[in-house]
C-alpha cells in the first residue's frame, strides 16, 4: 500500500482525528483510511449505506408499519386538539 504524508495539518483537525480514533479504539492509519473513504463518498455523492441483515429486517418492519397508518393521520402531527377539530 502507498504511504501518504499529510503536512501542515491544523492542530485542531489533528485533535479531532485523534479523538475520533480514541472513541473507535482504532489506530491512526485505520482512522485516516476510514475518514478519507467516508469523506470521498460524501464528496462525490456515493453515500451508499449497507445494513446488516438484522438492521435491514428492522427497517423493513418499521416501513411496513408506517405504510399501514392512514394518510390523514400524518396531517394531524404537531396539531393540538383545537387545531385538529378545526381542520376536520
Amino acid at each position: 500500500m502507498t504511504d501518504i504524508v499529510l503536512k501542515d495539518l491544523d492542530p485542531a483537525l489533528l485533535e479531532r482525528i485523534t479523538a475520533y480514533a480514541d472513541t473507535q479504539g482504532w489506530g491512526q492509519a485505520r482512522t485516516l483510511r476510514f475518514l478519507l473513504e467516508q469523506g470521498l463518498r460524501a464528496s462525490i455523492g456515493d453515500e451508499r449505506v449497507s445494513l446488516d441483515p438484522a438492521e435491514d429486517g428492522v427497517l423493513a418492519a418499521a416501513i411496513g408499519a408506517l405504510e399501514q397508518i392512514p394518510d390523514d393521520t400524518f396531517a394531524l402531527i404537531g396539531r393540538g386538539p383545537a387545531q385538529s377539530a378545526a381542520a376536520s
